[in-house]
């Protein structure tokens, strides 16, 4: 396979080019690589492994594909300089130069997509994946990673001839990314079996490279004084994500979810629970990730230990948020309290008033918000880390555990304020209020819902 002109490549870039010669061949048909960024990853299999597989194959069809249309535009035009620079080194000639789609006189075919996008024309022989996320923030859109899994289902996997190979290359930004799917779906025995190269920047124990433990990826490029400067710099989230590849931390920046007990059932013997609600009123709109009404409800036993009991978790409007409010509240039954935030200044007080009013005949505790957002999150994040608090095993586990892995530092924090509110009032004891009798009956929404991951946690 070629290499960079005037370029020896390093250990790492030997390892990848072996790899990438194996799918060449045919021995894999399916690799996932992850690596940090600045590491040549797009160099070596985005830009010079399709160039030689149009040397070695004549009518091979290729797609090249990344975040978005003009990034992997670009990537395709540097492909095109490539191989007019070294047209007599490849023994082939380009007869057409659209970015988009280009043909070489051995009959070989390069097309350029972006992930999200339609792929039309025939169909390939190799799809090269180079990374299908932008960013953080893409990275921490579900809808974003929704429409990437889409698009790759959708559209990638039917360009695929028979036979055909995909080589996926990215820097992991998130744990259920593109990458985490298909990994999810090996694991469970119901997708492709892909061989996985994960290069972190300081190598782990097992590396594949066989580096010592803390030993950079590439030392004549970045050594681990210049790596330590860098990690100094960024969120640890991001340097465990876009450098160590482990895109969800084992411990969050305030929570250890990995301390959490899950349990099949609720408990028998709970003493006090509360429903706690974090308000939102903003629908879902197009390319705009707003914030989510959740409701959490936990529990605590007669030993003082805390359950997560279920989390309702939406988006709607005004009116939808009240249904769903007022309809779990009835599904609760009369025993469970229901905190109601109140926010700073005379709207946090009509709000909760409008509230009581409409939760007549149920208990409900008014949850004055103070401080910030993590200060209030301390006092239940101290019970998680020492495992005092089990979880009801069900549909929304991932999603709250995900929110407590990366808390303070992930885009949402809906949960956790409700988990905060729901601790406050049980592990604080303050004396509820009762609402009079008013009942407003009203359709609920339905809960979002996914299936729990693997985090390490106990099961009883």
């Amino acid at each position: 396979m070629l290499a960079p002109l005037e370029q020896e490549p390093a250990r790492h870039h030997r390892l990848l080019i072996s790899e990438l010669e194996k799918v060449a061949h045919g021995t894999i048909d399916r690799l996932m690589v992850f690596m940090p960024p600045s590491s040549a990853k797009t160099t070596y299999s985005s830009i010079l492994f399709p160039a030689w597989m149009l040397a070695r194959s004549y009518g091979i069809d290729v797609i090249g594909a990344s975040y978005n249309a003009e990034y992997a535009e670009d990537i395709s035009w540097r492909i095109m300089r490539l191989a007019a620079e070294e047209e007599d080194s490849l023994e082939y000639r380009l007869i057409s130069e659209s970015r988009k789609l280009w043909r070489t006189n051995k009959r070989g075919v390069y097309r350029a997509a972006g992930a999200g996008g339609g792929i039309t024309g025939r169909r390939a022989d190799l799809i090269i994946i180079d990374d299908p996320i932008k960013g953080r923030e893409d990275a921490d859109s579900h809808a974003m990673r929704e429409k990437v899994w889409a698009w790759y289902r959708a559209e990638v996997i039917p360009r695929l001839k028979p036979g055909g190979r995909i080589v996926l290359i990215q820097t992991r930004w998130h744990h259920d990314d593109l990458a985490g799917r298909l990994l999810k779906q090996m694991e469970a025995g119901t997708g492709d079996t892909w061989r996985i190269i994960s290069l972190p920047a300081l190598a782990l124990p097992g590396d594949i490279m066989r580096r010592k433990p803390g030993e950079a990826l590439w030392p004549e490029w970045e050594d681990e004084a210049a790596l330590a400067r860098k990690r100094a710099v960024i969120m640890e989230r991001e340097w465990s994500a876009l450098y160590q590849q482990n895109p969800t931390p084992p411990e969050g920046a305030l929570f250890k979810p990995n301390m959490m007990e899950i349990v099949h059932a609720v408990p028998a013997d709970l003493v006090d629970v509360v429903r706690s609600w974090d308000l939102a009123a903003s629908k879902a709109q197009v390319g705009s990730e707003p914030a989510y009404t959740v409701g959490l409800k936990l529990g605590r036993n007669a030993r003082g230990r805390y359950f997560i009991l279920d989390v309702q978790r939406f988006r709607g409007g005004p009116d939808e948020v009240d249904a769903a409010i007022r309809n779990v509240a009835d599904r609760d039954g009369k025993l469970v309290k229901v905190r109601i935030p109140q926010d700073p200044g005379q709207a946090g007080k009509t709000q909760v008033l409008h509230l009581g009013r409409l939760l007549a005949g149920h208990v409900v505790v008014i949850g004055i918000e103070t401080g910030d957002k993590e200060t209030r999150a301390q006092p239940v994040a101290s019970q998680v880390n020492i495992g005092n608090v089990g979880m009801l095993r069900a549909p929304w586990n991932e999603l709250l555990v995900e929110e407590m892995a990366t808390f303070p530092l992930g885009i949402f924090k809906d949960q956790i304020d409700a988990l905060s509110g729901a601790f406050e009032v049980i592990g604080v004891g303050q004396a509820p209020m009762q609402i009079s009798d008013v009942a407003v009956q009203r359709t609920a929404t339905q809960t979002i819902h996914r299936p729990i991951g693997n985090y390490g946690m106990s099961l009883r």
